[in-house]
């Protein structure tokens, strides 16, 4: 299993665009039903501070959620728009959990 959390601030003026892009992310990772890919989003209590979550089954799983023409727009439309906070990406183990994901 791989485990990325990507954490940044956005400008509080594109927050509202930085939603609507993870949502058209979500909605795709939604159709594509992809067993192996489990991906939350999260807004801090600030409301422009962003964490991403994302559980890969096995590490090529990452690359079918890179591959998405959404995602790409996404990180493209976050880069462009210049987060107060560049997104700082970390890798973690998985502990312990309520039930299982895969």
């Amino acid at each position: 299993m791989k485990i990325v959390k990507v954490i940044y601030t956005a400008k509080a003026d594109y927050v509202a665009q930085n939603q609507q892009n993870i949502h058209k992310v979500m909605s795709d990772l939604q159709a594509l039903a992809h067993d192996g890919i489990f991906y939350h989003v999260c807004l801090g209590s600030d409301g422009k501070t962003f964490t991403h979550t994302a559980f890969f089954k096995e590490d090529a799983n990452q690359q079918v959620l890179s591959d998405l023409p959404s995602f790409q727009a996404f990180q493209h439309q976050l880069k462009a728009s210049g987060p107060e906070a560049p997104p700082a990406q970390d890798h973690m183990t998985l502990v312990g959990t309520s039930r299982n994901i895969f």
